[in-house]
């Protein structure tokens, strides 16, 4: 049995309570308070009406229609048309907003989709140095600074009063934003409920998105609504402290002293009879050693070329690994991008920017809670790839709706949010499980950078694009959506999977098709050690099959698949 099979049944053996509670619900707490963060754009810097004040005195004077600029008559009688300086915006939805207080109108509109995506820009970086962080020094480390960065940045940032400090914090904020606490509870969730804890973990993300939408309704004013939705992070922080470091990362780094006292505390908190500590420490060093096999097995087994080759990354080390790292970036990419735009699309879905928020996260609700028992069943590739096609194809048909049919947009497009809301949380799930343990947030921080470089795209399309062209925001997301349903196919199932903890535990096999024989090749390092030369099958003529070693082909083939 692999190391990975005997950690997950060690998993089982621990169970599920209140060690396995604390990271679920700390966690689930803190994707509840990332939404206020995530589209605070929406109310802190929306669209509101205006109208150009030109200086006093100047009484023929002839305001523009988009009031941003005016004409007026000289002595002489000439016209001359200047642009505005001051407005006066409609104070009857926001009492004071980010737009109104530093004039985001006109030649300044785009800095209103700025905002936005400067704390996009922030989570484009974050994976970068995120993944590698958590890898390298572990999965609690890096959630406590950033959780402490967090509380902190979004607090401060009420009292300043110019606008690209404010753009810098916001940044920053983004920057903090990180995968790592996702990671950590998934990883010390008992195999048999990983699936409905990943899916169910999204459920705050809705709630969260309901809750901004219902506080911002009474709180109008955008310096006292940041402040009310950033002060509860500091709730998070007593959980942390009773919250230890990942056993799977412990073993995975060799420290094997540390990761025994871990589990200890879980099988005491869980009641559970902790196996010998001899038995524990063989499999913590079975499991170490398959990582480090994996790690230092050569890609080029050619010495002569070896030498002159560069070492690829590990996302890209087999062709295994490859696809997974391509077709998920995809994903992410779409997801995160077609997501995004239609929380940012309440000018072009409905008039009630409050009340669209509070039904995009209503819609998000059966979106993640009716996924969980999908993916126990149907596991995880079909339910990904359908969610992405029946997103794109419901958003798609919103371009050719008339807009004097409000409702039926709304209702299609609450639809649409449905069904990605679904790829949205089963993606993030699927993709945990199929990266390794030791690349693991390495991958999932290179698929994030892609999330939110469409984050960071999509306020631009629906702020700036979406008025001028109301339909083509949907058309573009329609079409992103259904093409990555369609690259999701290449995806390899991982329901009833042991979650590997190396690259050589994907054992992807390549096969060689001929007219009488099927060569397989095995592509992990357990295979190789079965048998030192690929298998042949050779076909009889009673219809039985009999497989034998192929010694012509080098055994070394397997580290190149």
């Amino acid at each position: 049995m692999s190391g990975t099979n005997k950690f997950d049944d060690f998993l089982t053996h621990l169970g599920t309570g209140p060690w396995n509670m604390l990271y679920f619900l700390a966690s689930s707490y803190w994707l509840l308070l990332v939404p206020p963060q995530f589209i605070s754009g929406v109310y802190l810097a929306p669209t509101i009406n205006y109208t150009c004040l030109p200086p006093e005195g100047n009484e023929s004077v002839v305001v523009s229609k988009d009031s941003c600029s005016y004409t007026r008559l000289t002595e002489d009688g000439a016209e001359v048309e200047e642009a505005c300086t001051e407005w006066e915006f409609d104070t009857s939805v926001f009492s004071s907003t980010l737009t109104s207080e530093f004039f985001l109108v006109c030649d300044k509109n785009r800095l209103r989709a700025t905002f936005q995506s400067m704390y996009m820009l922030g989570t484009f970086f974050s994976p970068l140095i995120g993944g590698y962080l958590a890898d390298r020094y572990g999965r609690k480390v890096v959630v406590v600074v950033t959780q402490i960065l967090i509380t902190l940045l979004s607090v401060i940032i009420i009292f300043f009063n110019n606008f690209f400090i404010i753009l810098a914090i916001r940044f920053l904020l983004g920057s903090c934003n990180m995968l790592t606490f996702f990671i950590y509870a998934l990883e010390v969730c008992e195999p048999k409920h990983r699936g409905t804890v990943g899916i169910l973990t999204g459920l705050p993300w809705a709630l969260g998105t309901m809750a901004f939408g219902g506080v911002a309704y009474f709180i109008r004013d955008w310096r006292w609504l940041q402040l009310a939705v950033s002060l509860p992070n500091v709730l998070i922080f007593p959980a942390l402290y009773f919250m230890d470091e990942s056993p799977r990362w412990l073993i995975v780094r060799g420290r094997h002293d540390q990761a025994v006292q871990v589990l200890r505390k879980a099988a005491r908190w869980n009641r559970v009879t902790l196996q010998p500590e001899a038995d524990l420490r063989a499999l913590m060093k079975e499991i170490q050693e398959e990582s480090a096999t994996c790690s230092s097995t050569p890609t080029n087994t050619d010495t002569k070329t070896k030498k002159f080759s560069l070492p690829l990354p590990n996302l890209l080390s087999t062709r295994a690994i490859q696809v997974i790292t391509a077709v998920v970036c995809i994903d992410f990419f779409v997801v995160s991008f077609v997501f995004d735009g239609l929380n940012y699309s309440g000018d072009i879905y409905s008039a009630d920017p409050f009340l669209y928020i509070i039904l995009n996260g209503l819609v998000e609700v059966p979106g993640y809670s009716l996924t969980a028992p999908i993916v126990d069943r149907w596991g995880r590739k079909m339910p990904t790839v359908l969610s992405y096609v029946l997103s794109g194809v419901i958003i798609f048909v919103i371009a050719f709706i008339p807009s004097d049919l409000p409702v039926l947009i709304l209702v299609l497009a609450l639809a649409g949010k449905v069904c990605i809301s679904g790829a949205y949380q089963i993606i993030y799930l699927y993709s945990s499980e199929l990266f390794p343990t030791e690349v693991r947030m390495q991958g999932i921080g290179a698929a994030s950078v892609f999330a939110q470089l469409a984050s960071t795209v999509v306020p631009f399309i629906t702020s700036v694009l979406g008025p001028v062209l109301p339909w083509l925001p949907s058309l573009i997301f329609g079409i992103s959506a259904a093409a990555a349903g369609v690259f999701t196919v290449a995806l390899r199932e991982t329901k009833g999977v042991p979650l590997p903890d190396t690259i050589a535990d994907l054992s992807v096999s390549t096969t060689i098709i001929t007219s009488t024989t099927t060569i397989v090749i095995p592509t992990s390092a357990n295979d190789a050690e079965k048998c030192q030369e690929p298998l042949v099958t050779n076909h009889t003529t009673d219809g039985l099959e009999e497989k034998s070693c192929q010694k012509e082909v080098d055994s070394s083939l397997p580290c190149l698949a």
